[in-house]
Protein backbone atom coordinates (compact mmCIF):
# COMPACT_ATOMS: atom_id res chain seq x y z
CA UNK A 1 0.00 0.00 0.00
CA UNK A 2 2.80 2.32 0.91
CA UNK A 3 4.38 1.76 -2.37
CA UNK A 4 1.42 2.67 -4.10
CA UNK A 5 0.35 5.94 -2.51
CA UNK A 6 4.49 7.08 -3.20
CA UNK A 7 4.31 5.57 -6.71
CA UNK A 8 1.16 8.03 -7.23
CA UNK A 9 2.93 10.72 -6.15
CA UNK A 10 5.52 10.12 -7.89
CA UNK A 11 3.09 10.06 -11.09
CA UNK A 12 2.02 13.65 -9.75
CA UNK A 13 4.73 15.47 -8.99
CA UNK A 14 5.51 17.09 -12.34
CA UNK A 15 1.61 18.00 -12.15
CA UNK A 16 1.93 19.74 -9.10
CA UNK A 17 5.49 21.07 -9.63
CA UNK A 18 4.02 22.89 -12.32
CA UNK A 19 1.16 24.18 -10.87
CA UNK A 20 3.20 25.58 -8.38
CA UNK A 21 5.36 27.35 -10.81
CA UNK A 22 2.59 28.74 -12.47
CA UNK A 23 0.73 29.78 -8.99
CA UNK A 24 4.23 31.67 -8.11
CA UNK A 25 4.36 33.73 -11.75
CA UNK A 26 0.59 34.68 -11.26
CA UNK A 27 1.27 35.80 -7.65
CA UNK A 28 3.95 37.88 -9.27
CA UNK A 29 2.21 39.46 -11.63
CA UNK A 30 -0.02 40.44 -9.49
CA UNK A 31 2.48 41.99 -7.50
CA UNK A 32 3.90 43.81 -10.05
CA UNK A 33 0.70 45.40 -11.55
CA UNK A 34 -0.22 46.73 -7.71
CA UNK A 35 3.16 48.10 -6.56
CA UNK A 36 2.40 50.24 -10.19
CA UNK A 37 -0.54 51.66 -9.08
CA UNK A 38 0.02 54.93 -6.66
CA UNK A 39 -2.54 56.31 -4.36
CA UNK A 40 -3.04 60.01 -3.48
CA UNK A 41 -5.55 62.01 -1.44
CA UNK A 42 -6.90 64.96 -3.32
CA UNK A 43 -5.68 68.21 -1.70
CA UNK A 44 -7.40 70.92 -4.43
CA UNK A 45 -10.01 70.25 -7.49
CA UNK A 46 -10.32 72.50 -10.50
CA UNK A 47 -12.19 71.38 -13.20
CA UNK A 48 -12.52 72.54 -17.08
CA UNK A 49 -14.17 71.78 -20.13
CA UNK A 50 -13.95 67.75 -20.43
CA UNK A 51 -10.92 67.85 -17.80
CA UNK A 52 -10.11 67.56 -13.91
CA UNK A 53 -6.82 69.24 -12.31
CA UNK A 54 -6.48 67.45 -9.19
CA UNK A 55 -3.60 68.69 -6.34
CA UNK A 56 -2.70 65.57 -4.89
CA UNK A 57 -0.90 64.02 -1.76
CA UNK A 58 1.80 61.17 -2.46
CA UNK A 59 3.92 60.36 0.26
CA UNK A 60 3.91 63.58 1.42
CA UNK A 61 4.92 65.11 -1.43
CA UNK A 62 1.81 67.33 -3.31
CA UNK A 63 1.77 67.05 -7.13
CA UNK A 64 -0.65 68.56 -9.73
CA UNK A 65 -2.17 65.71 -11.80
CA UNK A 66 -4.79 65.96 -14.85
CA UNK A 67 -7.38 63.63 -16.63
CA UNK A 68 -10.86 63.39 -18.01
CA UNK A 69 -13.69 64.71 -15.90
CA UNK A 70 -14.67 63.02 -12.96
CA UNK A 71 -16.25 63.83 -9.71
CA UNK A 72 -13.74 64.48 -6.87
CA UNK A 73 -13.63 66.51 -3.20
CA UNK A 74 -10.62 66.90 -1.04
CA UNK A 75 -9.80 64.19 0.87
CA UNK A 76 -11.03 61.86 -1.80
CA UNK A 77 -8.16 58.59 -1.89
CA UNK A 78 -7.78 58.07 -5.60
CA UNK A 79 -5.58 55.69 -7.91
CA UNK A 80 -3.59 55.75 -10.99
CA UNK A 81 -0.48 54.11 -12.65
CA UNK A 82 1.47 55.56 -15.48
CA UNK A 83 1.04 58.92 -16.79
CA UNK A 84 3.27 61.77 -18.90
CA UNK A 85 4.84 64.89 -16.74
CA UNK A 86 5.03 68.12 -18.87
CA UNK A 87 7.51 71.06 -17.23
CA UNK A 88 5.78 74.59 -17.03
CA UNK A 89 2.43 73.58 -18.78
CA UNK A 90 0.20 75.96 -19.87
CA UNK A 91 -3.16 76.08 -19.56
CA UNK A 92 -5.52 78.23 -20.82
CA UNK A 93 -8.59 77.81 -19.76
CA UNK A 94 -7.74 78.06 -16.04
CA UNK A 95 -5.17 81.14 -17.07
CA UNK A 96 -2.47 79.31 -15.07
CA UNK A 97 0.73 77.85 -15.68
CA UNK A 98 1.65 74.78 -13.56
CA UNK A 99 5.72 73.71 -13.00
CA UNK A 100 4.54 70.48 -12.98
CA UNK A 101 1.53 68.46 -14.11
CA UNK A 102 1.36 64.51 -14.79
CA UNK A 103 -1.50 64.22 -17.52
CA UNK A 104 -3.38 60.56 -16.74
CA UNK A 105 -5.64 58.63 -19.14
CA UNK A 106 -7.18 57.87 -16.65
CA UNK A 107 -7.70 57.98 -12.56
CA UNK A 108 -10.15 55.93 -10.43
CA UNK A 109 -10.98 56.08 -6.58
CA UNK A 110 -11.05 51.92 -7.30
CA UNK A 111 -7.62 50.49 -7.82
CA UNK A 112 -9.28 47.37 -9.36
CA UNK A 113 -10.18 49.66 -12.59
CA UNK A 114 -6.66 49.93 -12.93
CA UNK A 115 -5.24 46.09 -12.49
CA UNK A 116 -4.09 45.01 -15.98
CA UNK A 117 -5.25 47.93 -17.70
CA UNK A 118 -3.29 48.92 -21.06
CA UNK A 119 -3.88 52.28 -22.24
CA UNK A 120 -3.59 53.32 -25.99
CA UNK A 121 -2.14 56.63 -26.09
CA UNK A 122 0.50 59.27 -24.31
CA UNK A 123 -1.66 60.68 -22.00
CA UNK A 124 -0.78 64.04 -22.04
CA UNK A 125 -2.45 63.82 -25.49
CA UNK A 126 -5.59 64.47 -23.84
CA UNK A 127 -5.03 68.01 -23.26
CA UNK A 128 -3.68 70.91 -24.93
CA UNK A 129 -5.84 73.39 -24.10
CA UNK A 130 -6.17 73.83 -27.94
CA UNK A 131 -10.00 73.97 -29.48
CA UNK A 132 -9.04 73.90 -32.92
CA UNK A 133 -7.04 70.18 -32.08
CA UNK A 134 -9.21 67.97 -32.86
CA UNK A 135 -9.45 63.87 -34.20
CA UNK A 136 -12.86 64.02 -36.17
CA UNK A 137 -12.27 63.00 -39.53
CA UNK A 138 -11.81 65.79 -41.85
CA UNK A 139 -13.25 66.55 -45.19
CA UNK A 140 -10.41 67.28 -46.75
CA UNK A 141 -8.34 65.40 -50.01
CA UNK A 142 -4.92 65.43 -49.71
CA UNK A 143 -3.59 63.50 -53.10
CA UNK A 144 -0.16 61.27 -51.91
CA UNK A 145 3.51 62.77 -53.02
CA UNK A 146 5.86 61.68 -55.55
CA UNK A 147 7.42 58.31 -53.96
CA UNK A 148 4.39 58.58 -51.42
CA UNK A 149 1.52 56.77 -49.92
CA UNK A 150 -1.95 57.49 -48.90
CA UNK A 151 -3.02 57.12 -44.88
CA UNK A 152 -5.27 54.34 -46.10
CA UNK A 153 -2.47 52.15 -47.71
CA UNK A 154 -0.35 52.46 -44.65
CA UNK A 155 -2.78 51.18 -42.42
CA UNK A 156 -4.32 48.48 -45.03
CA UNK A 157 -0.58 47.51 -45.41
CA UNK A 158 1.13 48.09 -42.17
CA UNK A 159 2.46 44.87 -42.28
CA UNK A 160 4.12 45.25 -45.62
CA UNK A 161 5.38 48.47 -44.25
CA UNK A 162 6.57 47.47 -40.99
CA UNK A 163 10.25 48.91 -40.33
CA UNK A 164 9.95 50.77 -43.81
CA UNK A 165 10.38 54.54 -44.37
CA UNK A 166 7.59 55.90 -45.85
CA UNK A 167 6.67 59.47 -47.21
CA UNK A 168 3.18 60.65 -46.49
CA UNK A 169 1.60 64.16 -47.17
CA UNK A 170 -1.31 65.34 -45.08
CA UNK A 171 -3.09 67.94 -42.49
CA UNK A 172 -1.95 68.14 -38.85
CA UNK A 173 -4.98 67.73 -36.90
CA UNK A 174 -3.25 68.17 -33.29
CA UNK A 175 0.44 68.72 -32.29
CA UNK A 176 2.18 67.95 -28.49
CA UNK A 177 5.50 69.25 -28.14
CA UNK A 178 7.98 67.86 -25.64
CA UNK A 179 6.43 64.73 -24.65
CA UNK A 180 8.92 62.14 -23.54
CA UNK A 181 11.88 64.35 -25.64
CA UNK A 182 9.53 63.67 -29.01
CA UNK A 183 6.78 66.01 -30.42
CA UNK A 184 3.52 64.44 -31.03
CA UNK A 185 2.06 64.88 -34.81
CA UNK A 186 -2.02 63.57 -35.48
CA UNK A 187 -2.09 63.43 -39.33
CA UNK A 188 -5.21 63.26 -41.81
CA UNK A 189 -5.25 63.24 -45.12
CA UNK A 190 -8.80 62.45 -46.14
CA UNK A 191 -8.53 58.72 -46.96
CA UNK A 192 -9.44 55.85 -44.58
CA UNK A 193 -9.29 52.09 -43.15
CA UNK A 194 -12.07 50.32 -42.22
CA UNK A 195 -13.18 53.47 -40.14
CA UNK A 196 -8.94 54.66 -38.89
CA UNK A 197 -8.38 58.12 -40.44
CA UNK A 198 -5.75 59.32 -38.19
CA UNK A 199 -2.13 58.89 -38.17
CA UNK A 200 0.43 59.52 -35.40
CA UNK A 201 3.81 60.33 -36.25
CA UNK A 202 7.03 61.57 -34.01
CA UNK A 203 9.19 64.29 -34.69
CA UNK A 204 11.28 66.78 -33.72
CA UNK A 205 9.87 69.32 -36.33
CA UNK A 206 7.84 72.42 -34.89
CA UNK A 207 4.32 72.41 -36.36
CA UNK A 208 0.93 73.78 -36.01
CA UNK A 209 -2.76 72.36 -36.33
CA UNK A 210 -3.38 73.04 -39.57
CA UNK A 211 -0.28 72.46 -41.40
CA UNK A 212 -0.16 70.88 -44.66
CA UNK A 213 3.14 69.32 -45.27
CA UNK A 214 4.87 66.09 -46.21
CA UNK A 215 6.71 64.26 -44.05
CA UNK A 216 9.26 61.27 -44.23
CA UNK A 217 9.46 58.54 -40.93
CA UNK A 218 9.86 55.19 -40.24
CA UNK A 219 6.92 53.09 -40.00
CA UNK A 220 6.61 51.18 -36.56
CA UNK A 221 3.93 47.99 -35.37
CA UNK A 222 2.74 47.60 -31.67
CA UNK A 223 5.36 50.37 -30.33
CA UNK A 224 5.13 50.29 -26.54
CA UNK A 225 6.52 53.56 -25.14
CA UNK A 226 6.92 52.58 -21.51
CA UNK A 227 3.80 53.40 -18.76
CA UNK A 228 1.65 50.74 -20.37
CA UNK A 229 1.01 53.05 -23.36
CA UNK A 230 0.95 52.07 -27.19
CA UNK A 231 0.34 52.30 -30.51
CA UNK A 232 -0.56 49.56 -32.70
CA UNK A 233 1.26 51.82 -36.09
CA UNK A 234 3.23 55.03 -35.69
CA UNK A 235 5.53 57.20 -38.06
CA UNK A 236 8.63 57.67 -35.95
CA UNK A 237 10.98 60.38 -36.07
CA UNK A 238 9.52 62.14 -39.14
CA UNK A 239 11.16 64.90 -40.89
CA UNK A 240 9.47 67.39 -42.98
CA UNK A 241 10.50 67.24 -46.92
CA UNK A 242 9.46 69.46 -49.82
CA UNK A 243 6.61 68.45 -51.69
Amino acid sequence: MKNSVFDRLLKCAPFIALFFVLTSKQIGFAQETATSIHEVVVLDVKQVRSYTYLLVNENNKQKWVAGPSMQAEIGDVLFYKGGTEMSDFKSKELAQTFSSVLFLEKISNNKQDLMNTKFQHPASDLHQGNPKETNQKLSISIKPPANGISIADLLKNKNLYAGKTVIIKGQVTKFNSKIMSKNWVHFQDGTEFQGEFDLTLTTNMLLNVGDIVVLKGEVSLEKDFGYGYFYKIIVENAQLIED
